[in-house]
């Protein structure tokens, strides 16, 4: 499990140490795509610490949510209606969901392991 974390924490040095910039407009398809990441890479730490993890699932996700996010961004800017907010909405509380159980699997373990 500490392989993806430092390959994450790399990513983010890294990202923030290059000179690349988005133009502003594709920043809402950043967004979007960043959000795929993070709950794709929450699911994975989540599966794995439950002992369910599976890297063609995982991939497959990974791919299968940022296209989806993406053709929803898509769609939205020409028909002029704000759809990708049903992904922010999707991405979001599974984000935080996931977040929240792998919180409650550290504590419990913390906890069985301080008796």
């Amino acid at each position: 499990m500490i392989i993806p974390l430092l390959g994450l924490l790399l990513g983010i040095f890294i990202g923030l140490l290059s000179p690349f910039t988005i133009p502003i407009q594709y920043s809402t398809y950043m967004s979007i795509a960043i959000l795929a990441a993070l709950d794709s890479v929450f699911g994975g730490v989540r599966s794995s610490m439950e002992n369910t993890f599976d890297i063609e699932i995982f991939i497959s996700g990974f791919f299968a949510n940022a296209a989806l996010a993406a053709i929803l961004t898509y769609i939205g800017d020409q028909l002029g209606v704000p759809i990708y907010y049903a992904a922010i909405f999707a991405f979001g509380v599974r984000l935080f969901q996931n977040f929240a159980i792998i919180r409650r699997y550290i504590l419990a373990k913390m906890k069985k392991n301080s008796k």
